[in-house]
């Protein structure tokens, strides 16, 4: 449906024990992968925990963590890699517990990142709970788990934080819970750029809520207009005068919050960019400018995978590629045919828009797409029809091809 469905939610320790299967197929699988990643990092002679905690973004997250803004490198070809780039959240939080800990920055990133995971699979649960029912939602989980950048959600990154805020969010918003939409959606706001997709999410569910509402007034006022003269009656259907408005108003009152709140964390800290570097509102732009970082349509990722078709082997991983995107491509338009709630396709359709269409580091593209997670509600679907015993083996193959790729992977190139 793509209709705004409020439902009560249950109470939250039937909640959690709803969720037990997923999170505990969730740690399952993490664990295997962590396992997998130690055993191969120690045969390369390499520290896995390293890996995970002091690697590219993860340096410049507890750089900021330690040291505060202001950090940037110059390189020969003349960019300037500057740590304003990186959103404030997950430092405060590295700080945080950091301060009031025995754990290094590193290691207050990692312990983030992992209660993060869980809380990420929980609010994945909730959403796809609510929408197509409880064995849908481990199977939601435990795709999102098996992905092949999944080691990416126990590193000390900020997708598996940004994955818990937005699931959430939108949880609440599938829910009806205004305030706590739009305030998970501005600490979304203050952790990646993407942020912008859950803000883009709570704005069309709180619109085609207000439409709705005001369709309904119009149409309980015109049932109660007085009868044409003569027959001495006036009509009157439904509620007695005046009571919907007292129902709806507090509802009314933090939808209108919600809009106010969720874009406070991406703007405060754009404009807090802009104002740093002396540049204006578009301050920002220039500072990820400075990465290579834009937004072109596509452009420059089209030409990228066409140069990849120009020699051998490297044409098979554009065939790859192009494979992915039509991947992608194909299970966002199955997302539109199965009608999923507005807030879900919104959401998963900035997210995709923003991954594909950057002119980024064309490497990280499958780790920007990780927070796209309604993406994987058709397959979660799909494979919740199986008997138990087919899905236990579908997801426990994927799982150690996972857990084996996301190995290969950050002992080679990794996540830039």
């Amino acid at each position: 449906m793509t209709d705004l469905v409020t439902r009560v939610a249950p109470p939250r320790e039937t909640a959690l024990r709803r969720a037990a299967p997923a999170l505990l197929g969730y740690v399952a699988v993490r664990a295997l992968g962590l396992l997998v990643l130690a055993l191969w990092s120690a045969a390369r002679g390499k520290s896995a925990y390293t890996l995970l905690t002091a690697r590219w973004d993860a340096l410049w997250y507890t750089r900021v963590a330690e040291l505060g803004y202001g950090y940037e490198v110059r390189l020969p070809n003349g960019d300037v890699h500057s740590n304003l780039a990186f959103f404030p959240l997950l430092p405060w939080l590295e700080r945080g517990l950091a301060a009031v800990s025995p754990l290094s920055y590193a290691d207050a990133g990692f312990v983030v990142s992992v209660l993060a995971s869980l809380a990420a699979a929980w609010g994945i649960f909730a959403v796809a709970e609510h929408v197509y029912g409880r064995r849908t939602g481990v199977c939601a989980v435990l795709l999102w788990a098996v992905l092949p950048v999944g080691i990416v959600q126990s590193m000390a990154y900020s997708e598996s934080l940004f994955t818990a805020l937005a699931a959430w969010s939108l949880y609440a918003v599938l829910t009806g819970r205004w305030l706590t939409a739009g305030a998970l959606a501005a600490l979304a706001g203050l952790t990646r750029p993407v942020g912008l997709a859950v803000v883009a999410a709570v704005w069309a569910a709180a619109t085609v809520s207000f439409v709705r509402e005001r369709s309904a007034t119009d149409a309980r006022a015109g049932e109660c207009t007085p009868a044409p003269p003569g027959n001495g009656s006036t009509r009157r259907v439904g509620s007695p005068e005046g009571a919907p408005d007292v129902v709806r108003a507090p509802a009314a009152a933090g939808r209108a919050l919600a809009v106010l709140l969720a874009p406070l964390g991406a703007a405060g800290y754009v404009l807090w960019v802009g104002h740093r570097t002396g540049r204006g509102p578009l301050g920002y732009l220039d500072v990820q400018a400075g990465w290579r970082n834009g937004f072109d349509g596509g452009l420059a990722f089209a030409r990228f995978v066409a140069e990849k078709f120009t020699s051998f082997p490297s044409a098979l991983a554009a065939a790859a590629i192009v494979l992915g995107v039509g991947l992608v491509v194909w299970l966002y338009v199955v997302c539109l045919r199965q009608r999923q709630p507005l807030p879900l396709l919104v959401y998963a359709g900035v997210v995709t828009a923003l991954a594909l269409c950057a002119s980024s580091y064309f490497g990280s593209k499958p780790r920007l797409l990780l927070p796209a997670f309604p993406l994987l509600l058709p397959l979660a679907l799909a494979l919740s029809r199986l008997r138990t015993s087919r899905s236990v083996l579908v997801v426990g193959g994927v799982a150690v091809a996972s857990a084996v790729y996301g190995a290969f992977w950050l002992n080679g190139s990794g996540p830039p």
